[in-house]
């Protein structure tokens, strides 16, 4: 009698187990998250702050912010969209495709002419002397970033004399990535591409571009989804939030 009373009472242990975990996957979930290259290793430690909070997976895909957009309208299969400005999550609330309520700026991003290079970069006067065989930078049609270094250039009335050096990017990420390489000895690129590289460089005066707001949206395809909701809910918390200064962003519109 005993034997089978404790086979009971593990049976039932077992199915308080089995129906606790069945619970907990159902509540976790996963949400797919555009973000713009410059914003990829942030969005990454945000991501697994986000895991550790909620239990839900962000899965993220980086690239330049035109190409998501496009990608967007096209019906892609994302359900919040982290740019690297805040005209594209404008126009996708416009056209129904985002949540006009979830829309807000996340970060404001930071313009830096970088070299992989001790001494290389010491300011401004690196541009107009121009010792350097290229100059690399993102893709000014798709990548704000890359539109913020074209207006550098002609405020600083370089633009015509820099053109020929010029080399762009698909992406931020990809104009970064041939200075690391060495492919260029320059690039105009994110702050928070260099948070802990070694090289020089100059931040460049907010006075010689206009601020890169980087706004998120919630798109109507994850309005049902509890995981792309709780994603937006934990970006604009503090956790998230103190990730964002982490790599040299600024927020809330200080410079």
């Amino acid at each position: 009698m005993r034997i089978r009373r404790l086979a009971f009472v593990a049976a039932a242990l077992g199915a308080t187990w089995a129906a606790a975990w069945g619970a907990s996957a159902a509540r976790a979930a996963e949400t797919h998250v555009a973000v713009a290259a410059n914003f990829t290793e942030a969005a990454r430690e945000i991501a697994v702050a986000f895991k550790a909070g909620t239990g839900h997976d962000a899965v993220l895909s980086f690239g330049a912010s035109g190409q998501f957009y496009a990608q967007i309208v096209q019906a892609a299969p994302f359900e919040v969209f982290l740019s690297a400005d805040d005209e594209r999550p404008r126009k996708l609330a416009e056209e129904g495709l985002g949540v006009a309520s979830q829309r807000f700026t996340y970060a404001i991003g930071k313009l830096v002419l970088w070299s992989r290079s001790a001494g290389l970069v010491t300011g401004e006067e690196t541009l107009r002397e121009a010792k350097f065989d290229k100059l690399s930078i993102a893709n000014p049609v798709g990548a704000p970033y890359g539109a913020a270094a074209i207006e550098t250039m002609k405020k600083l009335g370089l633009h015509d004399a820099l053109k020929p050096k010029i080399v762009e990017g698909a992406s931020i990420a990809q104009a970064f990535q041939f200075v690391e390489t060495g492919n260029a000895e320059v690039g105009l690129v994110a702050l928070a591409q260099i948070v802990g590289k070694q090289g020089s460089r100059w931040l460049v005066p907010q006075s010689l571009y206009a601020p890169i707001r980087q706004d998120a949206i919630l798109l109507k395809r994850g309005e049902g989804n509890p995981a792309a909701l709780a994603f937006v809910a934990f970006l604009k918390g503090p956790q998230a939030r103190a990730i964002v200064e982490k790599y040299g962003y600024a927020l809330d519109g200080a410079p």
